[in-house]
């Protein structure tokens, strides 16, 4: 895999500035090329200087809903170049030579003789005679281990089984791409959500006629969602936004949900009965897991709409205390976190607790209805904390003062504090759970 990461890159350099590189102009970085985990398309955008290694320090908080790597590798192995034919170059490689690399199967001939060279060079006294290289490229060894694997699995009780885990994939490869394969993004490892399915009630907004509705930007709600073309592709069908979390025993205390409103949203066919609306980034990602239509990697996008399309969109959140809830604003909802779908529960949560303020404030200004925010505060008790609690979300912004979504370095540690305490000192006050 880190070959065939280089060979990739180099097969994208030899398009950009030809065989021979003759089309380089030293200190472009183009925007057009972005990295992407993905797909791994390389990022001709990275840093001129090495990475600084991440140091762990003595007395740093740690967000337990986190996964997070403290090693430099990235940084020890930098070369501070910015393109694979110039670290080939720097290794000694001819400049003729190095359109040669974008196949990888070139790697395997090219290096193994130089190795050997050198290491008879240094002295190492080894019999030669008895070097193989270890992958499909040799019939022989991959019949051996196939064998091996096949014997193994074969057992009366099979000693290996197949099967699935988490993990960074390519689907330009059709494999895992480990943390020490990849052309850019090490140390970026995965992070688990639980996945929230709130249904949009349709059956409300086409009872109610387009011209009657509350509206949005002078657009009536959910106008998109009851269009002819996407009634007629959702038939028999159900519609859900699928949320993100990483704290699915909150859901509880849901009072709506929130969206981005100029980001891109995608309705994807998820089976025959649903269909899901999230990012494309989530619907790629979700279909590579098998939970979002019948072919792997494969997306239905029967529709495209911006979140200003859902806001004001009526709701029924799973385990939520209420039976209806609406889509609202939220700023700072990233396409590349989670799906772009954040659900809410601001007795909880200090982000979600000072959007509900600021809406009810400035309700013009977000092109929110009041009835959308205001039957559901003050947020309802759903856990006990020790220090700050059963409203521990309210607690911590009064606290710190918070006064809006502006004051971001409170709010990140309001939130810090706050997930801190549930997590580990929290005890549910409702649901299956109430007192654990």
């Amino acid at each position: 895999m880190p070959i065939k990461a280089c060979a990739d890159k180099l097969k994208n350099e030899v398009e950009m500035f030809g065989k021979n590189f003759e089309r380089f102009v030293p200190g472009l970085t183009p925007a057009s090329v972005a990295f992407d985990l993905l797909t791994l398309v390389p990022d001709y955008e990275e840093a001129d200087e090495p990475a600084a290694p991440v140091e762990a320090k003595k007395d740093e908080k740690v967000d337990p809903t986190k996964i997070a790597k403290k090693h430099g590798k990235a940084a020890s192995k930098s070369t501070g170049l910015k393109y694979q034919f110039q670290i080939m170059r720097s290794m000694g490689v001819p400049n003729e030579e190095i359109h040669l690399f974008a196949d990888s199967m070139h790697w395997l001939y090219y290096f193994p003789p130089k190795t050997i060279e050198d290491l008879k060079l240094l002295g190492l006294h080894v019999d030669w005679r008895r070097s193989f290289i270890t992958t499909d490229v040799n019939p022989y060894f991959d019949s051996f281990v196939r064998w091996q694997f096949n014997t193994l699995r074969n057992q009366a009780q099979p000693k290996v089984k197949f099967g699935e885990r988490y993990t960074i994939y390519s689907p330009l490869d059709g494999q895992p791409c480990m943390d020490h394969d990849r052309a850019s993004g090490e140390g970026v490892g995965v992070q688990e959500y639980t996945g929230i399915k709130l249904q949009v009630l349709l059956d409300d907004l086409a009872s109610v006629p387009v011209d009657k509705r509350d509206k949005v930007k002078d657009v009536p709600v959910g106008q998109y969602l009851t269009s002819p073309d996407i009634s007629a592709a959702l038939k028999g069908k159900n519609l859900y936004l699928v949320a993100a979390t990483l704290r699915p025993e909150t859901m509880y205390g849901q009072t709506n949900c929130y969206v981005g409103v100029d980001l891109e949203y995608g309705i994807y066919l998820a089976n025959p009965k649903e269909a899901w609306i999230c990012t494309q980034r989530a619907a790629k990602n979700m279909s590579f897991q098998g939970l979002l239509g019948p072919v792997r990697g494969a997306l239905c996008k029967i529709g495209s709409l911006k979140g200003s399309d859902l806001v004001g969109v009526p709701l029924k959140a799973p385990l939520a205390q209420y039976s209806k809830v609406y889509t609202l604003p939220m700023e700072g909802v990233l396409a590349t976190k989670g799906t772009g779908v954040v659900t809410s529960v601001p007795s909880d949560s200090p982000d979600d607790y000072i959007t509900m303020q600021d809406l009810i404030k400035k309700s013009s200004y977000y092109n929110v209805q009041l009835k959308w925010v205001e039957p559901f505060m003050p947020p309802k008790p759903i856990i006990q904390t020790p220090n700050f609690g059963n409203m521990a979300a309210v607690a911590a912004v009064e606290k710190l003062n918070i006064k809006s979504q502006k004051d971001k370095a409170q709010l990140a540690a309001a939130k810090e504090m706050v997930y801190k305490e549930g997590f580990y000192s929290g005890v549910m006050l409702v649901g299956q759970f109430k007192g654990k």
